[in-house]
């Protein structure tokens, strides 16, 4: 085989593989689809937390609030428009009344600007109001971490973006869980895994006590 007949198998193979590449988080939405497919009951209120890591590793979200019906459908590493993109299997699906999101930590460390960030929740939201226009959606604040620490300021800034934004609506609200995971100024050591991101039982203990009043 000549080596010009190799290198245009080698253009079409290659065509062909990015071609069949698999979407972004696409094989995660699809098993938390399937996960809820037996688990959801539509004949039940539901109240959705999305989000990124923090909301998917709160493994004892639903035994905190058992009175509801909840559904996780947090993704690893997701930012705020990944969540856009998928905002309809894994939000809207579920007929939600009430909707938490977690996006914006991942953004930052991925170098987006706050107003990227602040476009896409609200991209997020209009979707949800298209839907049900008395939707309540709560906002969960950038949390600090260990191991981005050097990002607060840009944390603490579209924090600042986000509860302005809540004050807009009365259907919008804010759950800041930035303050209780802080130790005067600096963020405390105790409620973190080893990696220094993603936090452990004391730590959604922490979440417990904020997200707890907006859940009725």
């Amino acid at each position: 085989m000549t080596l010009k007949k190799l290198i245009i198998l080698f253009i079409l193979f290659t065509a062909f593989t990015y071609g069949q590449k698999v979407p972004a988080f696409q094989n995660e939405v699809v098993a938390l689809q399937q996960k809820y497919d037996t688990l959801w009951d539509s004949s039940k209120q539901t109240i959705v937390f999305a989000g990124s890591s923090t909301i998917r590793m709160w493994k004892n979200l639903e035994s905190m609030f058992p009175e509801h019906q909840i559904v996780n459908s947090g993704f690893g590493g997701s930012q705020s428009s990944d969540l856009f993109h998928y905002y309809n299997e894994l939000i809207l699906r579920y007929n939600p009344r009430k909707v938490f999101i977690y996006e914006g930590d991942n953004d930052i460390a991925s170098k987006k600007k706050t107003r990227e960030i602040i476009e896409n929740t609200r991209k997020i939201i209009d979707k949800v109001r298209e839907r049900d226009s008395m939707t309540q959606i709560v906002i969960i604040a950038a949390k600090p971490s260990i191991s981005r620490w050097h990002l607060k300021r840009k944390y603490k800034k579209l924090n600042r973006h986000f509860k302005k934004l809540c004050k807009k609506e009365s259907t919008l609200e804010y759950a800041n869980v930035w303050d209780v995971m802080m130790d005067d100024k600096k963020v405390r050591q105790d409620i973190f895994l080893g990696d220094g991101l993603h936090m452990n039982s004391k730590g959604y203990d922490l979440w417990f006590s904020v997200i707890q009043p907006f859940m009725n």
